[in-house]
């Protein structure tokens, strides 16, 4: 079993898949049942995924990646939604905790109108941006997991949003945060490691 640093030592953006290995529901859902541990803000789990593994469609996301070679070849393409609208689903997602007794119904209801609130002042662009914030956290966990079961990804923005919810008829309030694409690498033309900076150059302590 690989340790966890194994893993995102391991993880590479991988620009070259092998063609015709084909991802089922089974391996992808074994990998979303991970993701339900993916931190988000006030619990509201504002990340969806919509997963293309039917060749049709991914030809056309392959259009809506202006043509980008991987996204035919690849086993799928998930593509990675925030939701600017989570705040709505409060009082669905904190009813357990009322349901289990940890919240009196005063709490309950303390606890929905402060996140509520919270949204509703800081307006649209704050929703859009938490939409990408969570959805990002996400999607990096999406990819760990999958090179944990053995699956290579690269995270794509070289698409056209507007087209890619045309495709998939995603609704307006759902922000296309990235796509991603899964197969299984072909090593015999991956390039090197790119440059990694190291922690001295990234980190300032205060």
């Amino acid at each position: 079993m690989r340790s966890f640093q194994q893993v995102v030592e391991e993880r590479r953006s991988a620009n070259n898949f092998l063609p015709d290995y084909p991802i089922t529901e089974k391996d992808l859902n074994d990998i979303f049942r991970v993701l339900k541990y993916t931190p988000s803000a006030f619990n509201l789990q504002h990340t969806r995924y919509a997963a293309v593994i039917d060749p049709d469609l991914k030809m056309q996301l392959k259009e809506a990646a202006n043509g980008q070679y991987k996204v035919g070849a690849a086993s799928g393409v998930i593509v990675v939604l925030g939701d600017t609208l989570a705040y709505q689903e409060t009082a669905q997602i904190y009813e357990g905790l009322l349901t289990l007794g940890v919240l009196s119904e005063d709490q309950y209801n303390d606890e929905v109108n402060d996140v509520v609130s919270f949204y509703k002042r800081r307006g649209i662009s704050f929703h859009r941006d938490e939409a990408i914030r969570n959805a990002s956290l996400s999607a990096m966990m999406f990819m760990l997991a999958a090179k944990d079961a053995g699956w290579d990804t690269c995270p794509m923005i070289g698409f056209n949003p507007h087209e890619v919810k045309r495709v998939l008829n995603i609704p307006d309030h759902l922000e296309v945060v990235l796509m991603i694409a899964i197969g299984k690498e072909k090593v015999a033309s991956r390039r090197p490691r790119g440059y990694r900076k190291p922690v001295s150059e990234l980190v300032k302590y205060y």
